[in-house]
């Protein structure tokens, strides 16, 4: 996994995180822990270790903390989407926004990981999901994720969030925002119901994004929660992803458009 889980670390130790001081994600790293180098070479030169795994070698070395050992029966080629996209989606629903049976939750793109953010809506008994994107092309593909009903931007003069307002008498319960475009995040924070409305954002922003909105929305009782890999911790929890798979509870193959040999 790209992210790890070295079990020392007081964040390894917190029931509440899963940001690894030793094994969090670090694009610029390329090299192994221990000693500084990279264990693939040619022609004398180190190749790196993109994001501490280089899976797209057929053998690769990397650090035991991000390694997860799970069920043996379980196919490699389904549940190796497990470690990325599908997680972060999933874990956002049902570990970070946690809606209620029966409430109303609005996904904010809805690609791979909002698709997965459906799913962990349609698995946590939400009754409502609203997926929200500019392709309304994806729309029929994402009710197979769970999503009831859609809203395209581009189909309204006014902001998304009032939109979604009047569609859900005041606001939706929950929001995942998986875009990483900072005007979604601002908008699923304000489309959510004021006294118990919680969104959750997963997308990475521009690095120079800035997030406004007016202080009145957190008095009001509205919560904003950010998630990275879904607050899932790699070694402890992706097992029991790939057991919600193996029992069916979890639709890996909806998620696979096509193999190349």
């Amino acid at each position: 996994v790209f992210t790890g889980e070295c079990k020392e670390c007081r964040h390894c130790k917190s029931a509440e995180s899963n940001m690894c001081d030793l094994l969090r994600i670090n694009t610029d790293r390329g090299v192994m822990i221990s000693d500084g180098k990279s264990r693939f070479s040619i022609d004398g030169k180190p190749i790196f270790h993109f994001v501490g795994t280089s899976t797209f070698s057929e053998y690769t070395v990397m650090h035991v903390g991000c390694v997860a050992k799970i069920n043996p029966e379980a196919p490699l080629d389904k549940v190796c989407v497990l470690s990325c996209g599908i997680s972060t989606g999933l874990g956002a629903s049902i570990n970070v926004a946690k809606p209620p049976k029966g409430s109303t939750v609005a996904i904010f793109g809805l690609g791979a990981v909002g698709l997965a953010a459906a799913e962990g809506a349609r698995i946590a008994g939400a009754s409502r999901i609203i997926g929200i994107d500019l392709n309304a092309n994806r729309f029929e593909e994402a009710r197979k994720f769970g999503c009831t009903e859609f809203v395209n931007p581009k189909d309204h003069t006014k902001p998304v969030q009032e939109v979604l307002a009047e569609m859900t008498d005041g606001g939706v319960d929950r929001s995942v925002e998986c875009t990483g475009n900072i005007n979604a995040m601002i908008q699923a924070f304000e489309c959510v119901h004021d006294g118990w409305g919680v969104a959750v954002l997963v997308g990475v922003p521009h690095k120079d994004a800035e997030f406004k909105t007016h202080p009145m929305n957190f008095l009001n009782e509205r919560t904003l929660k950010g998630t990275f890999f879904g607050n899932f911790k790699p070694r402890t929890d992706l097992p029991n992803v790939v057991e919600m798979y193996m029992k069916k509870e979890l639709e890996v193959e909806k998620f696979i458009t096509h193999s190349v040999t």
